[in-house]
């Protein structure tokens, strides 16, 4: 008993470890999708299973350069990390770092956080496993048009029905393509596959984004027509009108129509807008399908169910599709990330900078290890100067005779000293003027006041060189106090639009999507930050410490001089 409460242990205290196992080692990221049915996510009361979601990915959730370029290395796990997804890929743009996997989730648990797929990619040796999207949808769904085709020619999932035309295509829609109509309709021949009986269920869902006219049929089926009038949506089916719901233009809006249980019900975004009873007898629904006569604007995601879609599912889709996709939160890992903790949240914002915001590092990069050369070497050079000046300050005042002070060891002793390099170049003005005494001690030279103010002026220009020397280079460290906050700043701000671009064009606006890129394109400013502010602090000090050395240097000239003056001067 005690040795399997023992192994009980072991396993509990393994199953967080065994719950993070990375599905594949040859995989190098994986990009973990969170469905959040919880409150802060949309609140959900109902159990889905095999459910078609839609994954945008980005380069705020995805490392595109670490993938393939075609995402054939693409590969969707469950939540248990063990169990291959069905998935299709709508979109895959490595050079704009944009792409849609719809996946059919096998279970969408409600009032939780923890609903969890994973996307692996970055293996080179992947065979591409991406279905179509006739393995996505749920087995209720007749017809679901996505409009990606490439010829423009908008089939269901199937691919065996198929438009009349070729549609025209808004490459950047809501989830990946979308429809792009001017007033002609796209027409689907009748197909026994889409035909509804008398009084059967049926769901019809669509987004559409009109443009500033807000008019003409979004769907008509024999009896049934969805349409908009001033902005204003109606459901007809025979004699039965549901009138309800405000579409608004140039803004996506979900639409969705149900019939069964006696009701015609109208939804616009995930909620209730129209209802009227369905009294009498219900026609049939067949023929040919006509979508966006009269209408000018975008639509998407067209989908017929032979099933009343329940109040959730119509949340959930809704949540699911929409720009800002609150259902989902989604973020790129690198294996050993769980191990690696808080560490990995760099690697994330590192992974998530863009060319620009990198160029805009490099430059700072480069800007810092100049500062800190500067620094190093101008902190050594000032130490040497002050130091060589206090040894060589004491035997000058020590001294009897200032013209007997220099000699050969004397230059070496003092050769970092500044003011041994003024007192060199008065004492080369004094020899001149064959200033001194003779060997009887006798002084037989001595300096005028005119001589004294040209001796002055002269060790005065050699302390101005010397103040040019000790401040020699000074110059980058104030470029780098400057200019590094200002760098970054430009790359913080470069980053953060590119990141919103990205964003626009994928059509996911979550947390979770604009998150990293502003994390990443903030790096910039710290480091900017990081230039500027060690580089403010050495600028400081060193600035003081040649003040110092600066004012040493103008007392010592006034000491110089006064003493020549007093043993040399005319009396």
């Amino acid at each position: 008993m005690i040795k399997l409460l023992k192994i009980l242990s072991v396993m509990l205290l393994l199953a967080p470890a065994l719950a993070q196992a990375w599905w594949n080692p040859d995989y190098k990221q994986r990009t973990s999708v969170v469905l959040n049915t919880s409150s802060v996510g949309v609140a959900l009361q109902e159990t889905f299973t095999n459910t078609p979601i839609p994954v945008r990915l980005h380069s705020g959730n995805f490392d595109f350069v670490g993938a393939k370029a075609d995402g054939s290395d693409l590969k969707v796990i469950a939540g248990d990390d063990k169990t291959p997804l069905k998935f299709w890929i709508e979109r895959y743009d490595s050079v704009n770092e944009l792409a849609v996997l719809w996946v059919q989730v096998p279970s969408i648990l409600p009032g939780t956080d923890k609903n969890t797929i994973y996307v692996y990619a970055g293996n080179d040796k992947a065979v591409a496993e991406a279905g179509n999207a006739s393995g996505v949808v749920d087995a209720a769904t007749l017809a679901a048009f996505h409009f990606a085709e490439k010829d423009g020619i908008a089939a269901d999932q199937t691919g065996t029905i198929k438009a009349a035309a070729a549609t025209a295509v808004e490459l950047n829609g809501l989830i990946g393509p979308s429809a792009r109509l001017a007033g002609t309709a796209i027409v689907w021949a009748a197909n026994d596959k889409i035909k509804l009986a008398p009084g059967a269920p049926f769901s019809i869902s669509l987004w559409a984004r009109p443009d500033a006219a807000a008019a003409g049929v979004l769907y008509a089926q024999g009896p049934l027509q969805l349409a908009l009038a001033a902005g204003k949506l109606t459901a007809k089916l025979g004699a039965i009108t549901a009138n309800g719901g405000d579409i608004a233009s140039a803004t996506w809006s979900q639409i969705v129509l149900t019939a069964g249980a006696g009701k015609l019900t109208v939804y616009v975004n995930g909620v209730q807008a129209g209802q009227a009873d369905l009294a009498g007898a219900v026609p049939a629904i067949n023929g040919e399908i006509r979508v966006g006569e009269g209408y000018q604007g975008l639509l998407d995601e067209l989908e017929i169910a032979d099933t009343v879609r329940s109040v959730d599912r119509i949340k959930l889709d809704y949540a699911a599709q929409s720009a800002d996709a609150k259902l989902i939160a989604s973020k790129t890992e690198s294996p050993g990330a769980e191990a690696a903790g808080s560490n990995s949240y760099f690697g994330i914002l590192f992974k998530s900078l863009t060319p620009d915001a990198w160029t805009i590092i490099g430059i700072l990069g480069v800007m810092f290890a100049i500062a800190v050369v500067v620094m190093i070497g101008k902190a050594l050079y000032v130490s040497r100067t002050d130091k060589a000046n206090q040894v060589f300050l004491k035997q000058f005042r020590d001294s009897t005779d200032v013209l007997k002070l220099a000699s050969a060891k004397d230059s070496e002793q003092f050769a970092s000293s500044s003011l041994y390099r003024l007192y060199r170049a008065g004492m080369r003005e004094l020899i001149k003027r064959k200033v001194g005494a003779n060997e009887a001690g006798v002084v037989e030279h001595r300096l005028s006041g005119p001589s004294l103010d040209a001796v002055k002026a002269t060790i005065d220009a050699d302390s101005v060189r010397e103040g040019y020397a000790l401040n020699s280079q000074m110059v980058l460290l104030t470029i780098a106090i400057a200019g590094g906050p200002f760098l970054g700043l430009l790359g913080t701000v470069v980053g953060v639009m590119i990141t919103f671009a990205s964003i626009a064009a994928a059509g996911d606006v979550n947390v979770n999507a604009i998150a990293p890129g502003i994390a990443a394109a903030l790096l910039a400013t710290v480091a900017g930050l990081s230039v500027a502010i060690p580089s403010l602090f050495g600028y400081n000090y060193l600035a003081s410490r040649i003040k110092t050395i600066s004012s040493d240097m103008q007392i010592f000239v006034d000491e110089f001089v006064t003493r020549v003056a007093e043993d040399y001067g005319v009396h």
